[in-house]
């Protein structure tokens, strides 16, 4: 007997993975949490039917939602990630020998309990002694930092349910208050392509761009996630995506990566037609 997983990405599409069988099933106190092991995408993690990520292509959000701040920022020392539970985005940071301590924000134990277990290739370094786990809201967290952060990474589900304060104005606002005077904020913006991504894309964009000086979109294609086609904001106080991009240095620093070239990186930022037109829309 065939099992399929399926993500529904609109009432009329969605996307359909045969699965060799269910690793993990379990409802937490926010959600509901699934791992799947599959022959073409290998071990599949979903969150309320979602897919966030697989073996086969969580390598290109990791790496795009990393390595463009860490190319751009010269002395990033002080990182806060928020949500990542499942580990891929601390693994890429702690390949940077410089960073000094890197605060995980996590609201699900569960999350990074079951990827430990099921997933212990992304998991790897959440053990590292930078690394400082945090169990709760990161709304609350955020409220009391200031002046902090060199990096913030918001590794958020898409904006429903558990995840919504995150792509709110109050929260881009202390994120802000959180950085330091030449801080960046990176943070997935999800899906251009179909109506009720693209709305809360845009509204996200707009309520960055109210927030900090220099704000950017740039894009990256991972076959599992909507469309196909998943767009990331890059908020600074200071430094500029393309202007301030340090590519020599730090291709000096040799790390082989799959996806993020800093070609690709100049490339990424360079948006078709109809997403400009989405962008200016609500940047007047």
């Amino acid at each position: 007997m065939d099992l399929w997983f399926s993500e529904k990405h609109t009432p009329d599409v969605k996307l359909s993975i045969r699965v060799k069988k269910q690793l993990f099933c379990s409802e937490s106190d926010y959600q509901r949490i699934d791992i799947f092991d599959s022959e073409e995408f290998g071990r599949i993690l979903s969150l309320d039917g979602n897919i966030m990520l697989t073996e086969r292509d969580a390598f290109i959000y990791n790496e795009m939602i990393v390595h463009v701040p860490m190319a751009v920022h010269p002395c990033i020392e002080k990182v806060l990630v928020i949500g990542a539970g499942d580990g891929g985005v601390v693994k890429e940071l702690t390949r940077y020998e410089r960073l000094k301590h890197i605060d995980l924000v996590e609201m699900d134990p569960m999350v990074v309990e079951a990827c430990r277990q099921y997933l212990p290739g992304n998991t790897c370094q959440l053990d590292d002694r930078r690394v400082n786990i945090h169990y709760e809201n990161a709304l609350k967290f955020i409220r009391y930092c200031e002046n902090e952060y060199d990096l913030i990474i918001v590794d958020s589900n898409d904006p429903y349910g558990p995840s919504e304060g995150l792509f709110t104005k109050e929260f881009y606002g202390n994120c802000y208050k959180a950085l330091r005077d030449d801080g960046i904020m990176v943070n997935q913006q999800g899906s251009p392509f179909y109506k009720q991504d693209a709305d809360a894309m845009q509204r996200s964009h707009q309520r960055i761009v109210a927030t900090f000086p220099i704000s950017r979109v740039y894009q990256a294609h991972i076959p599992t996630y909507a469309a196909g086609y998943w767009l990331f904001g890059f908020a600074s106080k200071k430094y500029h995506p393309l202007d301030d991009l340090n590519a020599d240095v730090w291709n000096k620093l040799q790390l082989r990566t799959r996806y993020y070239t800093t070609n690709l990186h100049k490339g990424a930022f360079y948006l078709p037609a109809f997403l400009e037109e989405m962008l200016e829309a609500v940047e007047q």
